[in-house]
C-alpha cells in the first residue's frame, strides 16, 4: 500500500494532498514546484492559441512556505530556456490542457520548472500558481489545469489521504525516546504533556521523577501506542468546512458537479440549480460500489496468487521432465555405441534450449503476475482504508476516481492472463530403430499433430430450460494439438441412437425443439486435420415437465395486438385473425388455459392447435392445418378443414376460462370451458408436431397461463346437444 500514499514529483508520503481536477494528488508544496506560469511573450498569441482558465483576475496565491520541504523532490535544474514548449490548449471547456515537460523528478515524473518572470511585469510579483495565465500539469497523465484566483488553494485538501498517511506512518515505527544515549534509542514508554517529550522507562525515572516541579506534569502512552495522543488527536479531528464558506461545514452532495457543498452553496452559489442528495446517502452508496468492485480484484487477486502456485509447480515438473528426458536420450545413444556419440551432444543441446526455453518463458510469466499482483493488492489495501474513514465528504472527493481505478485493475486481468503459455511436457521422441547407416539423419521427431485430446464437459454451465438444453465445454490445459472443430451428438430423448445436432468451433451450444419432460444424454468429441478423437463424457440433461411459453410475435397475422410480455392478445380488426404460441410439441402430455378478459358483442374465439403453416387471416379450423374449438356465448363446436362437429350447449362470457389439453401419447385434443369438458374428446389420431393456436377479433382479448399440470380428474363430459 505504501506506493499509493506516495506523492508522484517527490517520491516521498504525501504532505498536505490536493486533488488535481483529473482526480490525482499531489503534495501541497510540490504543486508549487511543478506549477507553470505561462511566459509575457505568450499572453499576445491568437485567441484560439490562449489558455482557457476558469478565472480572468490574479488572486492571493499560497504562502510558499512549505515549498523548500519538496524542492529536492520535486525536481529542479534546467534554466526555461532549455524546457520543451508549454500547450496549453484548452479540451473544449474541460478546464485541461496537456505538455511535454523536459526535466525529471527523483521519482521519473517529468517536472517543468518555472522561469523568472520579465521584469516589471505585473505577474512577477505573484506568488508562485496565482498568475492569471498560470496551470498545473499532473505528473502523471500529463493533463493541464489552469489556475482560479485562488491559486492552489482552489483545489480540494484531500483529508483522508493526509489521515492514512498520518496513520500509516504512526503504524510503521514506534515512538523511540529523545533523550536515551544509547544507539538506537530505546522505545518510549510515556510522554509528558506538559514538556512535550518522549522518555524511555529508564529515561523516566532519571530524568522526569514523579516528585517535585514534575510532580504535577501529566504522563501519557506514547502516539504510537494504542490510547495514545495521536489517535486521540486523530479522533478528534475537526468536521470539514466549505471552501467557499468557511463557517458552513460540508452537508449535502452536488451530483452535477461531484462535489460535497454546504448549505449557502445551495442557497447563494454556483450550485442552486444543480442535482443534491444527502451527503450521508451518497457517502453510504459510493462506499457500497467501491467495496463491490473490491469483491472483483479480490477474486482475481485470490486467482492470481493460485496461478503463482501453479506456475512454480509448472517449474519443478518442467525441471523434472527435463532431466527425465536427458536421462532417456543417454541411454539411447549409449546403446548406438561409437557412431551416436557425436549425434548425442547435438539431441542434448535440443533439449536443453526446449528446457531453457520453457523456463524462460514461465520466470516471465511469474514476474509479469507477481508485479501485477503486487499493485493490485496495494490498491486494495489503500482502498480498504479509504472505507474505514468516517468523512463524507472526503470519500466521496476521491471515491469516484479509486471506483474508476479498481475497475481498471480488474480487466487488467484479461482472458489467458491467468493460463501459462507453456506445457511442462516435452513433446520430443527419439526413434532409436533406423539403421546404423542413418545414425547420422538421426534426429528428434516432433509430433506436429495428434488427434485431439478428450473435451471437458463443464457442467457448471450445461443447464435446460422449457425444450431447449444448452451445453458448454472446453479442452483440457496444457493442450497443444490443434483443434478444428467439434461434434456434439444427442440421443433422441428415449435412449435411442446418438444423431450428429452440431458440428462448429464452438464450444456452446443450445438446442430448441426437445421434447418436454423427456431425458436426453449428450456427448462432444474434437476432431482436427489428424483424425476425430475420443468422446466425453455423457452428460444427462431433464427437460421441463410442464411447458412454459407466450404468444409469438414474430409470426402472428399484422393486425394482432399482444402486450403484457406477449402473454395477453387481442386484434385490431373485425375479422378473425391467427396467433401461434411459441412452443411447438410432438411427444407428451400438455395443458394450457385462456382467460377471457373482455367479450363484447357475441363474438367467436377459436381455441385450438395448428401447424407452423396455418392459414393466419381466417377463422382458426376452416384449413386443414389447424384443429379448433370455436364458441360463442351459448354453445361451441369443433372444427377441422371448415367441417363443423360436435355442436355443445354452454358458451363463454368475460372472465370464463378455455383449456386446451393435447395429449400426444393418446394422440388426442379435449377443450374444457371452467374446469369441466366441453363434449367428447375433440380430435383423435392427431399426430406431428403441432404449435398452441387461437383465433379472434377486435371483440374478444384473452391471457394465455402457461405450465399446468395436466388435470388430474375430469368432470363428466357434457353430451352434444345434436
Amino acid at each position: 500500500m505504501e506506493e499509493e500514499l506516495k506523492c508522484p514529483v517527490c517520491g516521498s508520503l504525501f504532505r498536505e494532498p490536493i486533488i488535481l481536477p483529473c482526480s490525482h494528488n499531489v503534495c501541497l508544496p510540490c504543486a508549487r514546484t511543478i506549477a507553470v506560469q505561462t511566459p509575457e511573450r505568450e499572453q499576445h498569441l491568437p485567441a484560439l492559441l490562449q489558455p482557457r482558465a476558469p478565472g480572468a483576475a490574479a488572486g492571493p496565491g499560497p504562502a510558499a512556505g512549505s515549498e523548500a520541504e519538496c524542492a529536492a523532490g520535486g525536481g529542479s535544474g534546467g534554466g526555461g530556456e532549455h524546457a520543451d514548449k508549454l500547450s496549453l490548449h484548452s479540451e473544449s471547456d474541460s478546464g485541461y490542457g496537456s505538455y511535454t515537460p523536459s526535466l525529471k523528478s527523483p521519482n521519473g515524473v517529468r517536472v517543468l520548472p518555472l522561469g523568472p518572470a520579465p521584469a516589471g511585469s505585473s505577474s512577477a510579483a505573484l506568488p508562485r500558481g496565482a498568475g492569471p495565465s498560470s496551470s498545473l500539469t499532473c505528473p502523471q497523465c500529463h493533463r493541464s489545469a489552469s489556475l482560479d484566483p485562488r491559486g492552489l488553494r482552489g483545489f480540494p485538501r484531500n483529508r483522508l489521504l493526509e489521515a492514512i498517511v498520518q496513520r500509516y506512518q504512526q503504524g510503521r515505527a514506534a515512538a523511540k525516546c529523545q533523550l536515551c544515549d544509547r544507539s538506537p534509542p530505546e522505545a518510549a514508554a510515556v510522554a509528558c504533556e506538559q514538556c512535550e517529550v518522549l522518555y524511555c522507562a529508564a529515561c523516566q525515572l532519571k530524568c522526569h521523577p514523579t516528585r517535585g516541579p514534575f510532580a504535577k506534569h501529566r504522563l501519557l502512552p506514547p502516539p504510537s501506542l494504542p490510547g495514545g495522543p495521536g489517535k486521540a488527536a486523530a479522533g478528534a479531528r475537526k468536521l470539514p468546512t466549505c471552501a467557499d464558506h468557511e463557517l458552513e461545514n460540508y452537508s449535502m452532495y452536488c451530483v452535477s458537479c461531484a462535489t460535497p457543498v454546504c448549505y449557502q452553496c445551495l442557497e447563494e452559489g454556483k450550485h442552486g440549480q444543480h442535482e443534491v442528495k444527502a451527503l450521508g446517502a451518497m457517502w453510504k452508496q459510493h462506499k457500497t460500489q467501491l467495496s463491490q468492485a473490491l469483491n472483483g480484484v479480490s477474486d482475481k487477486a485470490k486467482e492470481a496468487k493460485e496461478f503463482l502456485v501453479q506456475l512454480k509447480n509448472i517449474l519443478q515438473q518442467i525441471q523434472e521432465n527435463g532431466l527425465d528426458y536427458e536421462a532417456c536420450l543417454v541411454a539411447q545413444c549409449d546403446a548406438l555405441v561409437d557412431a551416436l556419440t557425436r549425434q548425442k551432444a547435438k539431441l542434448l543441446t535440443k533439449v536443453t534450449k526446449e528446457r531453457e526455453h520453457k523456463l524462460k518463458v514461465v520466470w516471465d510469466q511469474i514476474n509479469h503476475c507477481t508485479l501485477k499482483l503486487r499493485q493490485s493488492t496495494g490498491l486494495m489495501e489503500y482502498c480498504l482504508e479509504v472505507i474505514k474513514e468516517n468523512d463524507p465528504s472526503g470519500f466521496l472527493q476521491i471515491s469516484d476516481a479509486l471506483i474508476k481505478r479498481v475497475q481498471v485493475s480488474q480487466e487488467q486481468w484479461v482472458k489467458g492472463a491467468l493460463e501459462p503459455k507453456v506445457s511442462p511436457e516435452f513433446d520430443l521422441t527419439l526413434d532409436s530403430e533406423p539403421l546404423l547407416q542413418s545414425i547420422h539423419q538421426l534426429d528428434f521427431i516432433q509430433m506436429k499433430c495428434r488427434v485431439p485430446p478428450v473435451p471437458l464437459l463443464q457442467l457448471e454451465k450445461c443447464c435446460t430450460r422449457n425444450n431447449s438444453v444448452t451445453l458448454a465445454w472446453r479442452m483440457p490445459p496444457f493442450t497443444h494439438n490443434p483443434v478444428e472443430g467439434y461434434i456434439l451428438e444427442l440421443d433422441d430423448g428415449d435412449g435411442g441412437q446418438f444423431r450428429e445436432v452440431y458440428v462448429g468451433k464452438e464450444t456452446l451450444c443450445t438446442i430448441d425443439g426437445l421434447h418436454f419432460n423427456s431425458t436426453y444424454n449428450a456427448r462432444v468429441k474434437a476432431f482436427n486435420s489428424s483424425g476425430v478423437g475420443p468422446y466425453s463424457k455423457t452428460v444427462v440433461l431433464q427437460t421441463s415437465d410442464v411447458a412454459w411459453f407466450t404468444f409469438d410475435p414474430s409470426s402472428a397475422h399484422r393486425d394482432i395486438v399482444l402486450s403484457n410480455d406477449n402473454q395477453t392478445a387481442t386484434c385490431s380488426s373485425y375479422d378473425d385473425r391467427v396467433v401461434l404460441g411459441t412452443a411447438a410439441f410432438s411427444k407428451g402430455v400438455h395443458y394450457w388455459e385462456l382467460h377471457v378478459d373482455r367479450y363484447d358483442n357475441h363474438p367467436d374465439p377459436a381455441f385450438g392447435i395448428a401447424r407452423i403453416n396455418v392459414v393466419k387471416d381466417m377463422m382458426l379450423g376452416k384449413d386443414d392445418k389447424a384443429w379448433a374449438m370455436y364458441v360463442d356465448n351459448n354453445r361451441s363446436w369443433f372444427m377441422h378443414c371448415n367441417s363443423h362437429t360436435s355442436r355443445t350447449e354452454g358458451g363463454v362470457s368475460k372472465g370464463a376460462t378455455v383449456g386446451v389439453l393435447l395429449d400426444l401419447n393418446k394422440h388426442s385434443l379435449t377443450f374444457y370451458i371452467n374446469g369441466q369438458q366441453q363434449g367428447p374428446s375433440a380430435f383423435e389420431n392427431v399426430e406431428g408436431v403441432f404449435m398452441p393456436a387461437l383465433s379472434l377479433n377486435r371483440n374478444v382479448q384473452v391471457t394465455l397461463h402457461t405450465g399446468l399440470e395436466v388435470p388430474q380428474s375430469v368432470r363428466q363430459p357434457k353430451l352434444p346437444s345434436n
